[in-house]
């Protein structure tokens, strides 16, 4: 695994050398190139004013923000360069805080956190401990690439990942989703659906999480690099039933699939004897 930032987590007087490694494997996904049909070309991407349907180029093209329709306002290369923030190579931990206290959609990109030599490996290991037994995740600011992100620091596993964070302004808020005030619970449909919950409650790693689409997509090239026929199967369409019915049945099979395994006594079962056959009368 290959570092892509080095630099220095730091809280108050402590400072640990880390570097950082990608969490996410990119190379595993799936990409399409966009082919001429006739030829199979690949096909570019030509950069075309709207206004006069000239194709311009890099040197032609200058960054403009619009205040109103049809109005912007230039902002140019020397204007960045003033507001640009200097890289500390410095992950600056301002406070540590409940994970409870971090939204879901507030955490965008996964980022591990290793130490950096054998002298950090000490330290590294003490604030993942530290976080780990308190319950803590640690927050606070870097500066990549020219600009500052919010980042959040948690435990896992041996090692620490680091989250990039998007600033709240640019979440949504969930009450903004339309119907929202118009949602009343039925107690009896409530009372099933917490039964079947229950009934349900397992653990991630016994959960089928599996990509079926990309597996798809994988067999589906492999066949045509190979020559093979691509065969299709339709899935039959579920009939729709009311939602007391459904709580109802899908309690029932929930309830069927856990069913406990009998326990083995150590005593053989005697074979059971066979039933003694009626001789038919004969009219």
């Amino acid at each position: 695994m290959r570092a892509i930032w080095k630099g220095h987590i730091r809280f108050s007087l402590v400072t640990i050398p880390i570097r950082i490694y990608n969490a996410v494997n990119t190379e595993s996904a799936i990409r399409f190139n966009q082919l001429h049909k006739e030829d199979n070309g690949p096909i570019g991407y030509d950069k075309k004013c709207k206004k006069c349907s000239k194709v311009v180029s890099s040197e032609e093209i200058v960054k403009g923000y619009q205040y109103e329709p049809e109005q912007y306002v230039i902002v140019t290369p020397e204007d960045i360069e003033k507001i640009k923030l200097k890289s500390t190579k410095v992950i600056e931990i301002q406070g540590f805080i409940d994970a409870t206290e971090v939204h879901p959609t507030l955490y965008e990109a996964p980022y591990f956190a290793g130490p950096d030599g054998p002298v950090a490996a000490k330290t590294y290991g003490l604030l993942c401990e530290t976080l780990r037994t308190s319950g803590k995740v640690g927050v606070g600011k870097v500066v990549l690439r020219d600009r500052e992100d919010a980042v959040l620091i948690s435990p896992s596993g041996p090692g620490l990942v680091l989250y990039k964070l998007r600033q709240p302004r640019e979440v949504r808020k969930v009450d903004h989703v339309p119907q929202l005030e118009d949602i009343k619970i039925n107690k009896d449909e409530l009372k099933l659906a917490k039964s079947l919950v229950d009934s349900m409650s397992t653990k991630l790693d016994k959960l089928d999480l599996t990509d079926r689409y990309f597996d798809a997509l994988r067999e589906m090239i492999d066949a045509k690099i190979a020559g093979k026929e691509i065969v299709t199967v339709v899935e039959e369409e579920k009939p729709v039933v009311d939602i007391m019915t459904a709580l109802r049945q899908s309690i029932e099979q929930a309830k069927s699939q856990k069913k406990p395994m009998e326990k083995a006594t150590g005593k053989k079962k005697q074979a059971a004897k066979p039933a003694k056959s009626k001789k038919q009368k004969v009219a």
